[in-house]
């Protein structure tokens, strides 16, 4: 298999890549950094060079939307594809992709000169599925970008493509390319009405098949500590340290219950950062579960170790702040099931095989369902994503575009 059906899937992979679009977590802007901006609006000048004359930037919410017309006359529903343009909180900068052509399925990949830095199939065994495939690696000193640069070349492709097959019958396909999508933030500005689809698909999953529609349901959890720092030479049942409460608040959680230790359906606390002195401390978590009672008990158990830390205090000194971040889709998809079923019939009239396993994680897709837009999720190509032992295959990603194709194609025959 090649990918000369999608000439610029590739090359337009590669560019984009290079380009650094991280997201700043501690930015109050939308976006949340000027990079994403700058490729943002890029992209709007792309699509208007390839036909779409209506593609724009969106200042109050960073999004670039565009329509590739309808070529019927007769009314089908309006089908949307999007991504997100932010990479996640890893060195973006200087992205070198190295190309690994027809990889034999078991020999490890150095990815830096000095080896110190590669994919080998024992540590990575997903690689063993890869014989005969052209692969995109990193250099081993950034991420690749895959998550979510597959999936904007991947709908590019989609558009050049119908444009360039009018026999292709289709209704109005709405694109969408968005910003800060790993710091969680970008869909909580996203315009449904305006983007004026009946149902959508973001492409942002990871290898061939994969078609998400049950994620996490998640929180954040910030934990502010207030110590009472005196010098040591008297600090007999005086001082009260800011970070041996920060440990104690750790260890109070359940320590199985973490990323390391879970799998399937099963939730956890996640200690992202943990920053102090005997001042004053600081630490924050994220907080999943697949059920909503099973986050709002860890909610509580989070509060609870406070509480019980507080009653051993002489005042309150440990604060903690929680905020919902997204919902498990599945309690709005599993009212529209036929935009999963329309994607399966898709993927199986392609002989690939759905992967419809629930994300230990979201996408956008999940705040975009409870806005009132249906949005699961669709393979976009990348391997160990967020880090540099990223990659994709070149064949996975054209067999993306093979599938939104089949989607819109099948939209049409349907209707």
């Amino acid at each position: 298999m090649t990918t000369t059906k999608y000439p610029t899937l590739i090359p337009r992979f590669l560019r984009y890549v290079k380009i650094n679009t991280r997201s700043d977590e501690n930015s109050t802007t939308i976006p949340s950094s000027e990079r994403e901006v700058k490729f943002l609006q890029q992209l709007v000048t792309e699509l208007k060079e390839i036909g779409l004359t209506d593609a724009v930037y969106h200042d109050d919410n960073g999004y670039v939307t565009a329509t590739i017309p309808s070529n019927i006359d007769r009314t089908v529903p309006t089908i949307g594809f999007l991504a997100h343009v932010d990479t996640a909180d890893f060195n973006a900068e200087g992205v070198n992709p190295q190309i690994v052509k027809n990889y034999d399925g078991h020999s490890v990949i150095p990815l830096d000169k000095k080896g110190e830095y590669t994919l080998d199939p024992k540590d990575f065994p997903a690689l063993k599925k890869y014989q005969g495939h052209t692969l995109i690696t990193t250099d081993g000193s950034t991420l690749l970008g895959s998550d979510d640069k597959s999936g904007v070349a991947e709908i590019f492709s989609l558009v050049e493509y119908l444009l360039a097959h009018p026999e292709i019958e289709h209704g109005d396909i709405r694109i969408g390319f968005g910003p800060d999508e790993e710091i969680g933030t970008g869909a909580d500005h996203f315009k449904v009405p305006r983007f004026n689809a009946d149902f959508a698909y973001t492409v942002d999953g990871g290898p061939l098949g994969q078609l998400e529609y049950e994620t996490f349901s998640a929180a954040a959890l910030h934990v502010d500590i207030k110590g009472k720092n005196v010098h040591p030479s008297t600090a007999y049942h005086t001082m009260i340290n800011a970070i041996q409460l920060g440990i104690d608040y750790q260890n109070a959680l359940p320590q199985n219950e973490v990323p390391e230790e879970t799998k399937d359906r099963e939730g956890f606390f996640h200690l992202l950062s943990f920053n102090g002195t005997p001042d004053h401390a600081e630490l924050d978590y994220i907080i999943r579960d697949f059920e909503r009672s099973g986050l709002t008990a860890r909610k509580e158990k989070a509060q609870a170790i406070a509480d019980q830390l507080n009653s051993q205090l002489d005042e309150p000194r440990v604060t903690v702040e929680m905020h919902d971040q997204y919902y498990n889709m599945i309690d709005v998809m599993k009212d529209h099931m036929d935009v999963v079923k329309l994607a399966e019939q898709a993927m199986h009239n392609l002989d690939i095989t759905p992967d419809e396993t629930p994300v230990r994680g979201g996408t956008d897709g999940s705040k975009i369902s409870f806005m009132g837009l249906p949005t699961p999720n669709l393979f976009a190509g990348g391997e160990n994503m967020h880090g540099r032992f990223e990659f994709v295959s070149e064949q996975t990603m054209a067999q993306a575009v093979d599938v939104l194709v089949e989607i819109v194609k099948l939209n049409a025959a349907d209707h």
